[in-house]
């Protein structure tokens, strides 16, 4: 359903989308139908292909409904049929989203609305790549950065300077996944006689959460059934002849939380054990 959500955003990327699945095409027709799913929906019963590209989940019994599931995952194929690129969790309940993929691969917008702060240094904009989320989704929060004129900034692994630094608040309802930072530039600073790794202009930061189960949610949810994710941002700005007082921003993340659809197709299309 969070492809489907995406389908639009996807095809802007000239890309083509199909799910594989190792039930029925009965199951899957039901399925659809009751969700409005509209991309193909691909039947793989003895996950022959599941089993080829390497995907079987071999941790479930074979003596079950559900062996022959996959590991969850997405990958992207060129024009060639050639994998480009892939995105796997070893957790089966944790899973890269289709706006995650869209953010990081592609330079999507952000689907979530956007936060503002401003001072005289920068402006700070962060925003998630999806507004509503489930159990297990791992998606993107953004930070993009925009320096006033004159201002620089220090990158990370600079030495004996202040770099920039986003950290998170400490929370059982999210893991959070290092952030990625671009890469600076060597920006010569003629009054220290010195050449750093800084960031002018604008730069865009982004960091990976997923999110945690319902019973580590739940607790954290406010009156609207929303997940409120913070950290901070710090960071010393500097011009060509005064480095400023060091400043921390507050940042927060609003995302509405969703359960999950636990809603099965009719009995007589569901799964049975192997010899049921």
């Amino acid at each position: 359903m969070e492809l489907q959500a995406n389908l639009a955003k996807i095809r802007e990327q000239q890309l083509g989308l199909a799910a594989i699945s190792y039930d029925s095409p009965a199951v899957l027709k039901n399925f659809a139908g009751r969700t409005g799913i509209t991309f193909p929906l691909l039947s793989d019963t003895g996950s022959k292909v599941i089993r080829e590209w390497g995907m079987l989940n071999e941790n479930v019994a074979a003596n079950t409904p559900q062996f022959g599931i996959p590991h969850p995952g997405t990958f992207i194929l060129d024009g060639n049929g050639v994998v480009v690129s892939r995105f796997f969790e070893s957790d089966f309940r944790e899973r890269y989203t289709a706006s995650e993929i869209l953010v990081r691969q592609f330079g999507a917008a952000p689907g979530s609305p956007q936060t503002e702060m401003e001072n005289r240094h920068l402006k700070l904009v962060n925003s998630a790549s999806l507004a509503a989320a489930k159990w297990g989704q791992r998606i993107a929060l953004v930070l993009d950065v925009d320096l006033k004129p004159g201002m620089h900034v220090y990158a990370p692994g600079v030495q004996g300077y202040i770099a920039v630094d986003w950290s998170m608040a400490e929370s059982p309802a999210v893991k959070v996944h290092e952030a990625t930072y671009p890469a600076s530039q060597q920006i010569n600073l003629p009054a220290i006689h010195e050449t750093v790794p800084a960031y002018k202009g604008k730069f865009q930061i982004v960091r990976d959460v997923t999110i945690g189960t319902d019973a580590q949610v739940k607790p954290a949810l406010n009156e609207k059934g929303e997940l409120i994710i913070h950290g901070t941002f710090r960071y010393q700005a500097c011009d060509d002849r005064t480095c400023y007082i060091p400043e921390t921003l507050p940042l927060a993340w609003t995302v509405r939380y969703e359960g999950l659809d636990r809603q099965r197709a009719p009995a007589e299309l569901q799964r049975k054990a192997p010899g049921k």
